[in-house]
């Protein structure tokens, strides 16, 4: 019988969507779905690797289409990170409901339901092997949760953050395509010279600047985030 291999990144961040939680439908949540999430989740900490996780909110709220109805921008971007907390405590009780041991740290402060971020004390965490999740993105409004995601996971010293998507990887042109062609690796320029809609540019930039990997893959396969998390070769990696 053959030893198990070695997971490849000791530590992994993975980005979801709010529109994760919703499964097939626009707005809400999926329970199976989230719970779905959960196992996985708790199969790769029990594997050895500490796991960050960086939730959206977009099945909750959307900032910008607030801001199209004429709310001010930086108020519906503030709702939006509320609504970020609120999928994080979802994915917490499931995890917990499996044993799982957990923190969520918020860049807002709501001290009754989550604890502040505080990068050393979100290492620390890891290193006891707890999954954190983070919430509220950067604390900031005008920037995505990709780009707190890619922030978190340089702060946290990730091996490489893992972009959950509904396809199967990065296209050289848009998926639905015919002729669209599943690229398996692909530069940090190219995603921003071609437009190619992995991340918005300034998490590409970010994570440009780091050297920090992006795995993007489909998480809609059951299965997906552990076999991303523990290094296998599926969907696309973004690098120099």
């Amino acid at each position: 019988m053959s030893a198990p291999v070695a997971p490849r990144y000791p530590r992994v961040l993975l980005k979801l969507s709010g529109q994760a939680f919703s499964g097939g439908e626009r707005y809400g949540i999926d329970w199976p779905v989230v719970r779905r999430y959960a196992d996985e989740l708790l199969q790769v900490s029990l594997a050895g690797v500490e796991v960050g996780v960086v939730v959206g909110g977009g099945n909750i709220w959307r900032g910008r289409e607030a801001a199209q109805h004429g709310m001010e921008r930086g108020n519906a971007d503030y709702v939006g990170m509320v609504a970020t907390v609120i999928n994080s405590l979802v994915l917490q009780d499931a995890l917990e409901s499996r044993g799982a041991e957990t923190r969520v740290l918020t860049a807002i402060e709501m001290r009754e339901v989550a604890e502040p971020y505080i990068r050393r004390r979100a290492t620390r965490h890891l290193e006891k092997g707890r999954i954190v999740i983070f919430a509220a993105g950067s604390g900031n409004p005008f920037f995505t949760t990709d780009t707190a995601a890619v922030l978190r996971a340089v702060e946290i010293g990730a091996g490489i953050i893992m972009k959950a998507t509904n396809v199967e990887g990065v296209y050289d042109r848009h998926p639905s395509d015919p002729q669209a062609k599943l690229l398996r690796q692909v530069s940090y320029l190219d995603i921003l010279n071609q437009d190619l809609q992995v991340m918005d540019a300034p998490a590409i930039a970010l994570a440009k600047d780091n050297d920090l990997p992006i795995g993007v893959f489909n998480i809609t396969v059951p299965g997906n985030i552990t076999r991303a998390a523990l290094g296998e070769e599926i969907g696309t990696v973004v690098r120099s």
